[in-house]
């Protein structure tokens, strides 16, 4: 209920900052476990993406986080679930499949840190580690304006226009007798090609709508 409620004010509150809208979000599946991959370039992209997926999403957010008192009941609330950057961590993984074999949405971002605005990196290989174990569908997606709206090191957000995109659903699977580590680090690669894809649609379609606004 909680986190209805807070979806809707937050969804009204974006986009009267941000304009925010999204193109593709039918391609998320209204049920069953789905494994939703994006870029990272603020900490408003849990927020945008979760308020225009069409069912509750569940996402990763950096152990730090939960170490501040009231803010770490929030987030747990509006189902985070910590993770720590830069080293192995079995709980979080196990974390992460439950959501998945429970038939939940999670949100990962394949590139497990913020980086600049319109710039994709390369991705870890514990995405397609979930995808893989999980032999969940993905869905790739694309966040454009939120880099700018509220980029690293800025103390608040300024207005912008956010936009995401949904790519189709994909499935991988695993090979048999083939390196684990190598098939996790490729299936990665892959999203972040499909998410590079939608990447050059978003920016076609922003390109176009110039072109289209009055003089």
């Amino acid at each position: 209920m909680l986190y209805t409620i807070v979806r809707l004010l937050a969804l009204g509150l974006a986009r009267f900052l941000f304009r925010l809208n999204s193109r593709g979000a039918e391609n998320v599946p209204r049920t069953g476990p789905v494994l939703v991959v994006t870029n990272h370039s603020s900490v408003l992209d849990p927020l945008v993406v979760g308020v225009v997926t069409p069912r509750p999403l569940s996402f990763m957010a950096k152990a730090e986080l939960f170490r501040i008192p009231l803010f770490a009941r929030i987030i747990r609330t509006l189902n985070a679930r910590p993770v720590r950057r830069g080293v192995s961590d079995p709980p979080a993984l196990r974390a992460a499949l439950r959501v998945l074999q429970g038939g939940g949405a999670l949100l990962v971002f394949p590139e497990a840190t913020r980086g600049p605005e319109g710039v994709l990196r390369e991705a870890r290989a514990g995405a397609g580690m979930l995808a893989l174990l999980s032999g969940t569908p993905v869905v790739a997606a694309y966040i454009m304006g939120t880099g700018r709206a509220w980029p690293k090191g800025r103390m608040l957000p300024r207005p912008g226009r956010v936009r995401v995109h949904f790519g189709k659903p994909m499935q991988f699977e695993r090979e048999a007798g083939s390196d684990r580590k190598g098939q996790y680090a490729a299936v990665s690669r892959e999203m972040m090609a499909a998410i590079a894809a939608l990447k050059e649609a978003a920016e076609e379609d922003r390109s176009n709508m110039k072109k289209e606004e009055p003089v």
